[in-house]
């Protein structure tokens, strides 16, 4: 579905470079979970536009997204409390992409993905460690490596795997450049974000995978449910 943004970044898009490493890790995952049973249930758990809906639901026997009443397009709905009416053990994988900062309590959020998921099932999350504001419809929450490990593992889950996107000088470029965007004219936009993604991802070179893991603009996580 082409003007998918989320899917398909424009290399003159502001966030191509984040858009781009976080879909290919994302589906990544999924493959990894996905690869030995091609019918897994999967719960989008905050589901928004399910921007790689196309690309994971051939991998899984059902996608199911799960998001709060004004989103016309989620097919089981939530307050903002995250709770669900689905039972207890349901899900064999929780998708959590770019929700945990929009939650108004980690804690809940987490809670209720483990409840819903099947012992020894995963859920897939990322969300931010350095990033500008943007609420859709709130936006809380901002954490360091230590801190989100911190988080997920307090609500009893395993972390299986942690990768940061970005490291700490192109993530430091990234916030520039989203200072400075929305301020320019409208033609020099573009041009501007093709210039800036450009140094990003020179910068981003400088960083080892282990130090982007540790300082992160985006962290991408797979956490599991013990059995």
């Amino acid at each position: 579905m082409r003007g998918n943004d989320r899917l398909y970044p424009s290399v003159f898009n502001p966030r191509y470079i984040t858009l781009s490493q976080l879909r290919d890790r994302t589906l990544e995952k999924i493959k990894e979970l996905t690869r030995h049973d091609g019918k897994l249930l999967l719960a989008d758990f905050g589901c928004g536009d399910m921007p790689y809906r196309e690309i994971i639901e051939p991998l899984v026997g059902k996608y199911l997204g799960i998001d709060l009443e004004m989103n016309p397009k989620a097919e089981h709905h939530i307050d903002f409390d995250s709770k669900t009416t689905l039972p207890d053990n349901y899900a064999d994988i929780v998708l959590s992409n770019q929700v945990l900062e929009h939650v108004d309590t980690p804690s809940g959020y987490l809670q209720e993905a483990l409840r819903i998921l099947k012992p020894g099932g995963s859920m897939l999350i990322s969300t931010h460690g350095y990033w500008f504001y943007h609420p859709t419809p709130n936006d809380y929450w901002r954490w360091t490596s230590a801190g989100l490990r911190k988080t997920i593992e307090a609500e009893g889950f395993k972390i299986n795997s942690f990768h940061g996107i970005l490291g700490l000088p192109a993530s430091g470029l990234q916030l520039f450049q989203d200072g400075i965007y929305l301020k320019l004219p409208k033609l020099l936009r573009p041009v501007f974000a093709l210039l800036m993604q450009t140094f990003i991802i020179l910068f981003n070179k400088i960083s080892s995978q282990e130090q982007r893991n540790r300082d992160g603009a985006i962290y991408v996580i797979v956490a599991q449910k013990p059995l």
